[in-house]
């Protein structure tokens, strides 16, 4: 059989070859569409991980943590306060779940001038604890490649005679 009959089907008189040639380019047609989806969709979480956190959504989390936590702080018993927790705990963990950082230093922590702002300062009384975390007034937030909202801290200072 010479090429043109094989491509024309003149070998095949049910055009049985043709209906396989044409499945065959259907098959490998939606193939071709299921890849380009995919790597839409790849292409698009990949987008969505550079973009980062949902930040208006993640900032108004964190402001919700911070009432939380005050009410637990505050709460007048201790049933209060361990309910008020643990909405807190999960307040945190939704926050955390869409790309924030709950940012709170540690006492006795170097200062960290870009997750961290001092409110004030007090008197160190060794030179090993100039420029740390006395106190921690209220945590901070971050985001991937961001700091939303520094820490707010009490810092030391050393002062030599």
């Amino acid at each position: 059989m010479s090429t043109d009959e094989a491509a024309s089907g003149a070998g095949d008189p049910d055009g049985r070859l043709a209906e396989r040639v044409e499945d065959l380019a259907r098959i490998l047609a939606r193939q071709a569409g299921t890849v380009e989806r995919l790597a839409d969709a790849e292409g698009a979480r990949e987008a969505r991980d550079r973009a980062g956190a949902d930040l208006p959504l993640v900032v108004e989390l964190f402001a919700l943590l911070g009432e939380t936590t005050a009410c637990a702080d505050t709460a007048e018993s201790e049933r209060e306060r361990a309910a008020f927790a643990a909405v807190a705990a999960r307040v945190e963990r939704l926050l955390v779940g869409r790309g924030g950082t709950v940012v709170t230093p540690r006492v006795g922590e170097a200062f960290d001038p870009a997750v961290m702002e001092a409110a004030d300062v007090v008197a160190a009384d060794a030179e090993d604890e100039d420029r740390t975390v006395a106190e921690v007034l209220a945590p901070g937030l971050s985001v991937p490649g961001r700091n939303v909202r520094p820490a707010r801290v009490v810092v030391r200072a050393f002062r030599s005679a």
